[in-house]
């Protein structure tokens, strides 16, 4: 633990780490808390593209946490960043919710159902058949297929839930085609996470609660790495994958208050 608390950078998954749908979870604050108070560099890296940096500062402010748009980084973002450098001005059928529309407008993505240059898929409580039936049809005619994350579940207050890769599934199958995904663990979302921070990879730590995505992207771009058991993992899956994480943490709170425990050890021998 000691060498997790000496890192001067974190980036922080959010669902099943800071919260489960709307709910903020045991920890969290005192978590935040200790970050500002030690000056470290922290960026909430989200898979999930839904939402807009301002809606999930929006969102935490909520909770009773204030912080800056700044500290935010989603799968959308990296996303539209991707098909910006790849085709400038390139066309787009998207499924997926405000947070990702936002990111591709903003980046100079139009949208086109006709004749697009790729297939966008993300997170959206609009999927349907007919979406699937139209993806499918673009793809079939040369659209590229790109998925914002590999998150094939994610975590909520009311249980686990379909995510990304999940609803971009049936369209592979039924072109035969495999997607992109730009999301957390390709080191593409890794390495801009890291730019964001300003920091070096041997200097951060990668906290989330998936082993598949999280911390084989940590463990793949060189940072520490601590599982936190808050979200989709519990014990028995580690033993599932061929790597494993540093650290196993039941919440972030273990790390204030280790910091805490560190600063105040208790005192042997004394006098009852």
């Amino acid at each position: 633990m000691e060498r997790l608390l000496e890192k001067k950078g974190f980036i922080c998954d959010m669902d099943g780490v800071i919260y489960h749908g709307s709910r903020l979870l045991p920890g969290v604050r005192e978590f935040v808390d200790w970050l500002y108070r030690e000056g470290k560099e922290f960026l909430f890296l989200t898979n999930n593209s839904g939402k807009t940096q301002r809606e999930l500062q929006e969102k935490l402010s909520r909770m009773g946490l204030d912080i800056d748009e700044k500290h935010f980084y989603t799968s959308a973002l990296a996303t539209a960043e991707f098909i910006a450098s790849q085709m400038p001005r390139a066309r787009a059928f998207v499924i997926g919710e405000p947070g990702l529309l936002n990111a591709l407008y903003e980046r100079g993505i139009t949208f086109d159902e006709t004749a697009p240059d790729y297939v966008i898929v993300g997170e959206s409580s609009s999927y349907t058949y007919d979406n699937i039936c139209r993806a499918v049809k673009c793809v079939q005619k040369g659209a590229r297929l790109i998925g914002t994350n590999s998150d094939l579940t994610g975590p909520t207050e009311h249980g686990i839930v379909p995510a990304c890769r999940a609803l971009v599934s049936p369209i592979e199958l039924a072109t035969g085609k495999a997607a992109y995904y730009v999301g957390k663990p390709n080191p593409l979302m890794m390495r801009t996470g890291l730019n964001l921070l300003g920091v070096r990879s041997q200097d951060a730590a990668m906290i989330g609660d998936r082993m598949d995505t999280d911390m084989v992207a940590g463990i793949e771009t060189g940072l520490d790495t601590a599982l936190v058991l808050s979200g989709v993992t519990d014990l028995t899956m580690i033993d599932h994958f061929p790597y494993r994480p540093r650290l196993v943490l039941s919440g972030v709170g273990d790390i204030p208050a280790a910091a805490e425990e560190a600063r105040y050890p208790a005192l042997e021998g004394a006098a009852g």
